[in-house]
């Protein structure tokens, strides 16, 4: 992926970005950061809600940093500066049902203590997971690409990871090599 070192990937609940920053992260030797965890402060005891001023400080302290791999579903005003920051922003626009379908097999394995999780695995929250989902397709997702207009250039908008090779190969063909 050439001088690409700093890269956002945004979308809705199990859209797959954990797994695909992960394999980036691996695979390109950038440390990755979850954007839940800018926003929660994690503790055995509990998790903590950080002040605004203190998501806005931890999240200017990655961004700067010189290489980064930053996921998240988040694309509200605090999240600007990654987005802005970055050379490219994978915008994962899995299918729903697919998204349905992964919400429901990951909360059986996080019951079966098959698979972690930063939350307590709860009813309420399998719930509220489907109405992030369904929350971010009508609203989240034509937001991000109304408000962020200035920075498209950057977006490769795939549905696949087959699909990301073959746009990221492009996008690599395509960019300036100044460094951005």
């Amino acid at each position: 992926m050439g001088d690409i070192k700093k890269i956002h990937i945004i979308g809705s609940v199990a859209s797959g970005k954990t797994t695909l920053a992960r394999k980036l992260s691996g695979e390109l030797h950038l440390p990755y950061y979850e954007l839940d965890n800018v926003v929660w402060e994690r503790h055995q005891s509990g998790d903590i809600r950080r002040t605004e001023e203190e998501r806005a400080e931890y999240l200017k302290g990655i961004v700067g940093m010189e290489g980064w791999i930053m996921e998240g579903v988040h694309n509200e005003w605090w999240v600007e500066e990654s987005f802005r920051h970055a050379d490219v922003i994978i915008f994962l626009d899995t299918n729903y049902s697919v998204r349905t379908y992964r919400i429901i097999k990951r909360f059986i394995l996080q019951k079966l203590r098959l698979e972690n999780a930063h939350y307590t695995p709860t009813f309420r929250i399998f719930l509220k997971m489907f109405k992030w989902n369904k929350y971010f397709e009508e609203n989240g997702k034509p937001h991000f690409f109304q408000k962020y207009k200035e920075v498209q250039n950057k977006v490769l908008k795939v549905r696949t990871i087959k699909e990301l090779n073959q746009k990221l190969h492009t996008f690599c063909l395509n960019s300036p090599s100044d460094g951005r």
